[in-house]
């Protein structure tokens, strides 16, 4: 736990460093002592802006949603009984994405900066809405019926996504290459809040309910026999995950795979318990994206990549990397 909060001030310090603009370790200090009201001369020039109005927000917002979607992984998990359980599999990231993709290819920015965030928020919870309205026209409420459900509302807002990509403004194409694939160059300190909203929801939600997830592991019947409302348990807990799945996607776009690797590697660490677990999972998946942001930034020279494809290539190797260590086993 400690060498995870470790490495999130290395790779923070480090991110705001590097870019493709690298300032000095001296000169960011000397900035961040300046802002912090410390009795130190900041350096001339752009630099201070670049720290302060442009890198510092990415990486508080980066730290907030590699947290977030850790916890809301682990929740998931633990409430479907799926290992592979992610905000992926439910369609709350394909709905928030496209939210996002309505309004560049048809809609336009009607509220100026927060259009976006806004469609994309309602995406992800029209998402939410549909896969309950199925679980509830189906009979009974366990982990399995409401997998199908989240299966189906994915596959139906990636048809809707595609749809409008191929039928709307071709120039929009790199917009939509964000929202469907992530970044996180439209930190803000104005849209940071909705990061720490996320982040919030879901990690008093896991605190809130650590003994009740507990008592989970043991099975439903279980849980059942210990007074654990089980299906209100699981539906609270989806809905939680779903509003700061959407709360992230709206400033980040689709970031995968986080939410599947980090709780496995963190029961790893920590055990199944998730008092413990929900904060391992908050610093291993902070760890995980700026790992992966730092990646994306630095990987071509003058370019910066979707974030995905760095996150989505490390989740297929851990898959892979599961599979065989689960056929040892």
């Amino acid at each position: 736990m400690m060498a995870a909060v470790l490495a999130v001030i290395v790779l923070a310090v480090a991110s705001i460093a590097y870019g493709s603009t690298p300032i000095p370790l001296d000169e960011v200090a000397a900035v961040l002592g300046h802002a912090l009201g410390l009795d130190v001369l900041a350096p001339e020039g752009p630099v201070g802006r670049i720290i302060l109005d442009l890198r510092l927000p990415r990486v508080l917002l980066t730290i907030c949603i590699g947290a977030g979607l850790g916890v809301v992984g682990m929740l998931l998990q633990t409430v479907t009984r799926n290992d592979l359980a992610d905000p992926f599999l439910f369609g709350l990231s394909a709905g928030a994405a496209a939210g996002a993709v309505t309004v560049i290819t048809v809609t336009g920015d009607a509220l100026g900066i927060w259009t976006l965030p806004v469609a994309a928020f309602i995406g992800g919870m029209l998402a939410t809405a549909t896969v309950l309205l199925l679980i509830g026209r189906s009979e009974g409420h366990g982990p399995e019926r409401m997998i199908l459900a989240g299966l189906a509302v994915s596959f139906l807002f990636i048809a809707l996504t595609n749809y409008l990509v191929f039928s709307g403004d071709q120039r929009a194409a790199h917009s939509v290459l964000f929202w469907t694939m992530g970044g996180l160059g439209l930190a803000r300190w104005d849209n940071l809040p909705l990061g720490f909203l996320g982040v919030a929801i879901a990690v008093l939600f896991a605190l809130a309910s650590h003994r009740r997830l507990d008592a989970l592991l043991a099975g439903e019947h279980a849980a059942e026999s210990l007074g654990v409302p089980v299906a209100r348990l699981r539906l609270i807990a989806f809905v939680a995950a779903s509003v700061a799945t959407a709360l992230f996607v709206a400033v980040s776009g689709v970031i995968g795979f986080v939410g599947l690797m980090v709780p496995h590697i963190a029961r790893a660490l920590a055990g199944p318990l998730h008092l413990r677990l929900t904060f391992t999972c908050v610093a291993l998946g902070a760890t995980l994206l700026l790992a992966s942001d730092l990646a994306a930034r630095l990987l071509l020279h003058a370019q910066e990549l979707p974030i995905s494809i760095v996150t989505n290539s490390l989740g297929a190797l851990f898959v892979v990397a599961l599979l065989f260590s689960k056929r040892r086993s």
